[in-house]
């Protein structure tokens, strides 16, 4: 069944069965019930595309992601996805693994699909969204980066500040009277250029020389573990570990115990993220908190936004803070 047989049962306009399906003008309360009555009776499901080509909208997403199995990620994109529902869109959930290539094609198909909205979550896309069909897709629609940015009108940024996140780690340590510290890089995005850079330049306002002290590694437990090996096996004095994500601090934690080195005693470590991983470590990691929910939340927000009224984006900076745990 149509709306055209819809409106013929009820014995209104087509014009009216719309309003009542779409809640907007003037109807009455008795000829409201009525249509409402014969839509129960007959099981009607308005159809999404053909309301869509009404309304302009297809109250859907699309979020890209770099790997949901990482609990930062897994934790934004629950947040973007739970919000968005209930401000009444659909969300697409596009696991990328921080490839080009994967990333191309996502966006192909949500673009084909007619998304309202695209959010980016994860540095990784300031470099991968480049070149003039990727830039040429992100421009069907608004976007929105969580961490990120684009040199595109129609995007916009909740970023965090990670520069200013791990230099209160490094001052965090100074000021428990750690001097020889090292700091664990696990990529190469921006974001994690920026913590390093926060780590440096912290270290520089201390007086203190960063030379053989900035170990770079994979993303993984093992690859914290090895930094951990590597910075053992430095001949360097370290009284503490300063990481760039909470996966790879854990990994640096473990390598410290099971070599006998106490912490926080011996050398304190410090992670960043604030995620499960920092919970389920023994002691708890002390760890920077990025404040995954917020900028989630406000992603949802901007986007929605330019989505309801089309503009130039804009871009929100948020200030993370130090969580302090038992290995610092």
């Amino acid at each position: 069944m149509n709306i055209y047989d819809i409106a013929k049962e009820a014995g209104v306009s087509i014009a009216t069965v719309s309003r009542v399906l779409n809640n907007k003008g003037t109807v009455s309360p008795a000829t409201r019930a009525k249509v409402e009555q014969v839509l129960a009776a007959n099981h009607y499901t308005p159809s999404a595309i053909a309301r869509g080509m009404v309304s302009k909208s297809m109250r859907t997403v699309a979020v890209l992601t770099v790997d949901v199995r990482v609990p930062h990620y897994a934790r934004t994109a629950y947040t973007l996805e739970r919000e968005f529902s209930r401000r009444g869109y659909e969300v697409i959930l596009c696991n990328t693994g921080g490839d080009r290539e994967a990333t191309l094609t996502y966006l192909r198909a949500v673009v084909k699909k007619q998304v309202d909205g695209i959010v980016l979550v994860g540095s990784v896309f300031n470099t991968i969204c480049r070149g003039s069909e990727m830039t040429g897709l992100l421009r069907k629609a608004p976007v929105v980066l969580a961490n990120g940015t684009l040199p595109l009108p129609n995007a916009s940024s909740v970023l965090v500040d990670d520069r200013l996140g791990v230099s209160l780690a490094v001052e965090h340590l100074l000021g428990r009277g750690r001097r020889a510290l090292f700091y664990v890089k696990d990529k190469s995005t921006d974001s994690a250029n920026e913590k390093r850079d926060g780590f440096v330049q912290a270290m520089t306002r201390a007086g203190l020389d960063c030379t053989g002290r900035i170990i770079e590694t994979g993303e993984t437990l093992e690859d914290g573990m090895a930094a951990g090996h590597r910075i053992l096996e430095s001949g360097l004095p370290c009284d503490g570990v300063v990481c760039g994500e909470d996966l790879t601090a854990a990994g640096v934690l473990k390598t410290l115990l099971r070599s006998g080195i106490a912490v926080p005693d011996a050398v304190a470590v410090t992670g960043y993220n604030h995620s499960d991983y920092a919970r389920l470590c023994e002691p708890v990691l002390t760890s920077v908190d990025n404040k995954g929910d917020e900028v989630a939340l406000l992603c949802v927000q901007l986007l929605e936004s330019r989505i309801e009224t089309p503009g130039d984006g804009t871009s929100v900076t948020i200030q993370p803070v130090l969580v302090q745990g038992g290995t610092s």
